[in-house]
């Protein structure tokens, strides 16, 4: 039996979507996720939890932003993540009560994992290629892509 999604929930999910198209796009090209984007996010998110669930889904899914961006703020500051990264994992942890954390963090741990893959793939080919510059920001994995589409899986089996 599948469940059918009513026309909210699509436009809901194709917003998000798309969002997560621009915010990977955005992470490849200049290794940046704009501000306004995670806003958004974080706004739409927000407002389909509470349409779903009420005032008190709404709040959970603000508490679960909260309890991420602490602890992505957190690896920020030590420099494991980028501020981006940390903020956008955040706005994608609004669209879910904070029950549901751990099927976020799996999922994106695990397309992360499947980035990482694909990306030192493409390093060592591209490696022969580049000049002795040195280290670029191109050098650093643009994570935006695995939190985007580990988000949208989390959305979807939550």
């Amino acid at each position: 039996m599948t469940a059918k999604l009513a026309l909210p929930d699509v436009l809901f999910l194709a917003a998000l979507a798309a969002l997560v198209a621009t915010a990977a796009w955005t992470d490849i090209v200049s290794r940046r996720i704009p501000n306004w984007l995670c806003a958004l996010m974080l706004v739409l998110g927000l407002t389909y939890v509470g349409m779903l669930q009420g005032w008190q889904g709404a709040g959970l899914a603000l508490a679960h932003f909260a309890a991420a961006l602490v602890v992505t703020m957190g690896l920020f500051a030590l420099h494991a993540i980028g501020a981006g990264d940390a903020k956008f994992y955040a706005a994608i942890a609004g669209w879910l009560p904070i029950g549901k954390g751990l099927i976020l963090l799996v999922a994106v741990s695990i397309s992360g994992f499947v980035l990482l893959l694909v990306f030192l793939a493409t390093r060592v080919r591209g490696r022969a290629r580049r000049a002795a510059e040195g280290p670029s920001n191109f050098d650093k994995l643009p994570y935006g892509v695995a939190i985007g589409v580990g988000g949208l899986i989390a959305v979807a089996l939550a």
